[in-house]
Order: C-alpha cells, then sequence, then structure tokens
C-alpha cells in the first residue's frame, strides 16, 4: 500500500481512471438492483453512470497524450487514506435510501481526491482537468437532486415508498411476526405445564428460560435455511434468521421473567398479564402490517394462545 503524497502524476491520472470506472459500474449495479421496485431512481443512477465513463474517457485521452497507451493498475485498496465500501449493491433487493447515502459518501469522496490531486500536480494539462472534475463531483449532488425531482414525481415517490414498505415487511415484520407468535404461543405449554406440576417459581423459570433460547435457535436456523431470498425477494436469509430468532427468544421471554417472583401465584398472576399484552401487540402488528383486522387477528392468536395456555395448566395439574 503506497501513501497519497508519494504518487506521481502519472499514478494519479491511473488512479482516478480507476476510481472513475469503478464507481461507473457501482451505479449500473445500484440501478440493476433499484429497477425491479423503484425504476425511476435506478434512472437517476443509470445516468450517474453514464457522468462517470464520462469522466473516465476524459481522464484516459489525457493519460494517453502524456504517458502512452499502457494505464497501470491502481486500485483504491492500493493507497492509503480512501474508506473501506461496503458492498451493499451486492445485496438484493437495495434499500432505497442506504444507496442514496451511499451515493453520496461516494461523491464526497471522490471530490476530495480530485481537489487534493489537482493540488499536487505541477503539469498545467493535468491540473486542469482534475480541477474540472472536482468541480463536476462538486455539482453530481445538485444533478442527482435535479434528476429526482424531474424523474421521481410525487405519484411515484409514492409508489417508491409503498416498494419499500413491502420489503420491510418481507425482510423484517414477516420473520419477526413468525418468531414472535411462536415464541409467545409455543413456550406457553411447557412454561405454565412446568408451573402448575411443582409450583416452584425457580424451576419454572429455567424451563421458561430453556424453551424461549431452543425456540429461538431452532426458529432463527429454520427461517434463515429457508430460501435465500433471491427469487422471493425477501433478503439476506441470515438477517432473517436473526429477526425471527430474536424475537422468538423474546416472546418466550416475556411470560418467563416474572417467574423470578418468589410468591408462586404473584408470578402466575403477572406472567398472565404479560401473556395478555403479548397477545394484543402480535394482534396490532398483524393488523398494521398484514392487512388482517384487529379483531380479527386478535381472534385468531388469542383462541390459539388460550388453547395452549389451556393445555399447559391442565397437563401440569394432572
Amino acid at each position: 500500500m503506497k501513501d497519497f503524497s508519494a504518487l506521481t502524476e502519472q499514478e494519479l491520472l491511473a488512479l482516478a481512471v480507476s476510481l472513475e470506472e469503478e464507481d461507473a459500474r457501482i451505479y449500473d449495479e445500484f440501478a440493476a438492483g433499484l429497477r425491479e421496485n423503484f425504476p425511476e431512481s435506478a434512472k437517476v443512477f443509470t445516468t450517474l453512470a453514464a457522468e462517470e465513463n464520462g469522466h473516465r474517457h476524459r481522464l484516459i485521452e489525457l493519460y494517453r497524450q502524456r504517458f502512452g497507451e499502457h494505464i497501470p493498475l491502481i486500485r483504491r485498496q492500493d493507497v492509503r487514506g480512501f474508506v473501506q465500501r461496503k458492498p451493499i449493491w451486492l445485496m438484493r433487493p437495495l434499500a432505497l435510501e442506504t444507496v442514496r447515502q451511499q451515493a453520496e459518501l461516494m461523491e464526497a469522496e471522490t471530490k476530495r481526491f480530485y481537489t487534493r490531486a489537482a493540488r499536487r500536480s505541477t503539469d498545467a494539462a493535468v491540473r486542469q482537468l482534475l480541477g474540472d472534475l472536482a468541480d463536476e463531483e462538486r455539482r453530481h449532488e445538485a444533478r442527482a437532486e435535479a434528476l429526482e425531482s424531474r424523474l421521481i414525481t410525487p405519484e411515484v415517490r409514492e409508489q417508491e415508498h409503498a416498494s419499500e414498505r413491502r420489503l420491510f415487511v418481507l425482510q423484517v415484520v414477516q420473520p419477526g411476526l413468525a418468531g414472535l407468535m411462536d415464541g409467545s404461543v409455543s413456550t406457553l405449554a411447557p412454561l405454565f405445564a412446568a408451573a402448575f406440576a411443582t409450583h416452584d417459581t425457580w424451576q419454572t423459570f429455567l424451563v421458561g428460560i430453556a424453551a424461549a433460547v431452543g425456540a429461538g435457535i431452532s426458529m432463527g436456523f429454520a427461517e434463515a435455511l429457508s430460501d435465500d431470498g433471491s427469487l422471493t425477494g425477501r433478503g439476506s436469509p441470515w438477517l432473517r434468521g436473526l429477526v425471527c430468532g430474536v424475537m422468538t427468544a423474546v416472546g418466550g421471554l416475556g411470560h418467563t421473567l416474572p417467574y423470578l417472583i418468589p410468591h408462586f401465584w404473584t408470578a402466575t398472576a403477572v406472567a398472565g398479564a404479560v401473556v395478555a399484552v403479548e397477545l394484543g401487540v402480535i394482534s396490532w402488528i398483524r393488523n398494521r402490517y398484514m392487512d388482517t383486522t384487529f379483531l380479527a387477528a386478535a381472534f385468531q392468536v388469542i383462541i390459539g394462545g388460550l388453547l395452549v395456555f389451556a393445555t399447559g395448566i391442565l397437563i401440569g395439574s394432572a
């Protein structure tokens, strides 16, 4: 790795060519990743990619005039001082706001590079081109905003907002809700069976912890291995698995923690109240994100929860 201050003018130009090529390809990937769900925003990044290719052509032409045909391969990771970029363009589907923020960071970093490179250059032609490109990078943000205002009308923005909401539901809400329902409902039977079988709050607490954590691990792996998201658009399988596993454990822990209270009937009463809150939260989430009326969601969840709750009590009291 080489310090920026040690680069020659030839190396500066070669690095600039590499940067513009990389940025253009990243913008193309952004456009490809957004095209299905956000077609108008994809057009903005297609235009930015074309502008970056124009910069690259100007740099190559100047390099050819000054140093000949061979351009050494000097990449950003070969020079100290560049920010390490996360490969978010490899993720599908892409989050629109994340892509926009990444594009702003890219433009800011490239602008700083051209400004510093122009100051170090002693060749008039090189200094002029690098300075011009720095100015153009400054105008890119305004250019992107102008393109957005022209291409992304209020109707389009509303459609993109709906697409973002749909992706959020697929990637976060659905696995989280599945985990919360499983953790809140399936752990009721072993917890209350242990409670009424032993009347020992500490033993009940241990059973509840084991059931919640075990269910969280099982549900997390089941969700992560269910599909890779490439065809369903549900995003990273490991993110979904993490969300599902954590919410499953949370659902089970909610009515387990009251059994840290030493008095059995007090702990059981508090646990029952927590179960009621959990079922209410699940019903609200189904109503808010899954287009289910609150009464229908509450009926489905509460009936299932009560059946499991009663099963645990009956088995524990036998």
